[in-house]
């Protein structure tokens, strides 16, 4: 497999998306990745850390996407920047997969400059796993789609059940829409209509209804909902307490466990582990014909390492033919 790997995107780039590329070769023999960037920079960078692989090439480009600038103005003044550079590679046929920790909203507008749509699609969406009391669960979209319609957040929903079924092990994936109440009319005209839409749809047997927002973390489905504006405010300040909680559970274990540090390391360390988002990698923009992982913008080595492995296995569980399946027996049901 050929992954085009936005070596300018991150805060610290490039040097852990080399290192990444590195690991991710390493683990995988049949896997390729093109550094797109800076050629100049990169093979410096190759030569320096001795880091050179005869599975991984460098192609140049000309620019790169700031996380503070705006992607449509920043992709037209910069039409052959790093991450347009990549989505160009895969348009081509010169890659089968993207990967990018750079600014999120310019993957999404690059990606969608291509076209490279699943057959059906109306609007690819970011999906999310997110921890919950039962395991985790899929949020989508988080941020690639803020002014969804009823129709793309229906597709969300099948498009999340695969993908959940593939990677969570949810046999049938139980799917909820997040509102601000659980019963029947309650949201905006969006959110009313697409639970009236899911409750007669193919995935009506599945639906949960509408889904609080502490009703995420509970598990009280495996796909919840939502469009890209609410969903990225969800996984933001997700992350913030995530990070408050475990500063504050480290400060509360190590004056309650002062004799015994040791222990009280190890098991922060597990629990870092459990929930660090390097673990993952990064998250698939579902929908894309070819394969897209959007990685956290302050990815390290390891993050960047495991979204290349993570494109690989999106691929090997044929999650896009799956889709393209299940949307057109979707439509045929409406």
């Amino acid at each position: 497999m050929r992954i085009a790997l936005d070596a300018m995107g991150g805060d610290f780039a490039p040097i852990p998306n080399v290192q990444g590329a590195v690991q991710a070769v390493g683990q995988n023999d049949d896997l390729t990745v093109i550094l797109v960037g800076d050629q100049r920079a990169l093979e410096s960078h190759l030569d320096s850390e001795g880091l050179k692989s005869d599975r991984i090439s460098i192609v140049g480009s000309d620019g790169v996407v700031g996380m503070d600038e705006k992607p449509t103005v920043a992709l037209r003044e910069k039409p052959d920047c790093s991450i347009a550079r990549c989505w160009k590679l895969m348009a081509g046929g010169d890659a089968d997969a993207v990967v990018s920790a750079g600014n999120t909203g310019a993957v999404v507008a690059a990606g969608l400059r291509t076209r490279l749509f699943l057959k059906g699609v109306k609007r690819p969406g970011i999906a999310v796993t997110l921890p919950t009391r039962k395991g985790a669960s899929v949020l989508l979209d988080v941020g690639a789609n803020p002014d969804a319609r009823p129709e793309h957040l229906l597709q969300y929903g099948v498009m999340g059940s695969i993908y959940a079924r593939e990677f969570l092990g949810s046999g049938e994936p139980l799917v909820g829409l997040m509102n601000i109440g659980s019963e029947d009319g309650k949201g905006n005209d969006l959110y009313r209509e697409t639970h009236q839409r899911l409750s007669v749809s193919r995935l009506r047997d599945r639906y949960v209804g509408n889904v609080e927002g502490r009703g995420l973390y509970q598990g009280e489905a495996d796909v919840l909902l939502c469009e890209g504006f609410v969903g990225n405010i969800i996984l933001k300040v997700s992350e913030g307490i995530a990070s408050f909680m475990m500063q504050s559970l480290g400060e509360s274990l190590m004056t309650e466990l002062s004799d015994e540090r040791e222990r009280a390391g190890a098991v922060l360390s597990e629990l870092g582990r459990r929930y660090r988002y390097q673990e993952a990698g990064g998250a698939p923009l579902l929908g894309i014909d070819g394969t897209c992982i959007i990685c956290h913008g302050s990815s390290d080595a390891d993050s960047v390492g495991n979204a290349l492995l993570m494109a690989v296995d999106m691929d090997a569980h044929n999650i896009n033919s799956q889709i393209v399946e299940q949307l057109a027996m979707q439509a045929a049901n409406v």
